[in-house]
């Protein structure tokens, strides 16, 4: 199914309102794509069955039943719940299966990313009179604390949001107009985020989305998204791609803060020192 959200995902911008609503459908449920009837999708979609076999035109289609039988044929690569790969049968070698998974979800992400997008991105990153703030869901947490961390080198007022969600909630309050959220979530989504999302737009901060696709609710409000590829070898989302993502963004903002930042992170150094916090073999 690759193909087709290739195909939503290059024209999402052009879609009307009734088209991207049975495009986000077909990307959340691809059960849906592969299986229901053109009025079916309408009536979700809450548009009409004319609506749906336009969208399969737009997309380069020869009609729904083409689009259908592509995603059909794709609906075992799309991104599922845990609970229903673990129940399928494993064969082959874990070892190349996953190194070649990994490098294709690496490949395919950075391949994807607009480079005018990545450096509008990197702009906001690397702007030190702006607070970036720094939220994921719980599975991605770990790599939003990698890229706050890395940030925290290079740039002040880096500030990871965590804990309940009153508590980013109220983060979120004081922030200030010029601030940058950059969010993190994959299909799908904690319902948290999403409501921290709207918070932190309705509050006019300026949002950097890193999610599974540009339809996704956490690109709605973003100004800069970028779509990773996250198809694990096992029963879980890769996160390889997106870590390979964030890599790319903390290594452009090192290069557009050069100077302060290597005078940063010599004060840091000293600090280790002094400390003697770190010690080698």
């Amino acid at each position: 199914m690759s193909d087709l959200v290739d195909r939503i995902e290059a024209r999402a911008g052009e879609l009307p309102p009734a088209e991207r609503r049975v495009a986000e459908i077909v990307l959340a449920d691809p059960g849906a794509a592969a299986f229901a009837t053109v009025a079916e999708l309408g009536r979700r979609a809450a548009t009409s069955g004319a609506t749906v076999v336009r969208l399969a035109e737009r997309l380069g289609y020869d009609g729904w039943v083409a689009l259908q039988a592509e995603a059909r044929a794709g609906l075992g690569q799309q991104l599922r719940p845990a609970t229903e790969r673990i129940r399928e049968a494993a064969r082959g070698d874990v070892l190349t299966q996953t190194a070649e998974r990994e490098a294709a979800n690496v490949r395919r992400t950075l391949a994807a990313v607009d480079r005018d997008a990545f450096a509008r991105a990197v702009g906001l990153l690397a702007d030190a009179t702006r607070t970036v703030h720094v939220l994921a869901g719980d599975a991605e947490a770990g790599i939003a604390r990698f890229l706050a961390d890395g940030l925290d080198l290079l740039r002040p007022l880096v500030r990871p949001l965590s804990g309940t969600a009153p508590t980013v909630a109220r983060s979120l309050a004081h922030a200030s107009r010029r601030d940058v959220l950059v969010v993190i979530d994959l299909r799908r989504y904690e319902r948290w985020v999403l409501d921290a999302v709207d918070q932190a737009h309705a509050a006019g901060l300026v949002i950097v989305a890193i999610t599974d696709s540009v339809l996704s609710p956490l690109a709605q409000h973003a100004e800069v998204t970028f779509a990773v590829t996250a198809e694990g070898a096992g029963p879980f989302d890769s996160h390889v791609g997106t870590l390979a993502l964030v890599n790319a963004l903390v290594s452009g903002v090192a290069r557009t803060r050069r100077r302060p930042a290597a005078a940063r992170l010599d004060r840091v150094e000293q600090a280790w020192r002094r400390a003697d916090a770190l010690t080698t073999p």
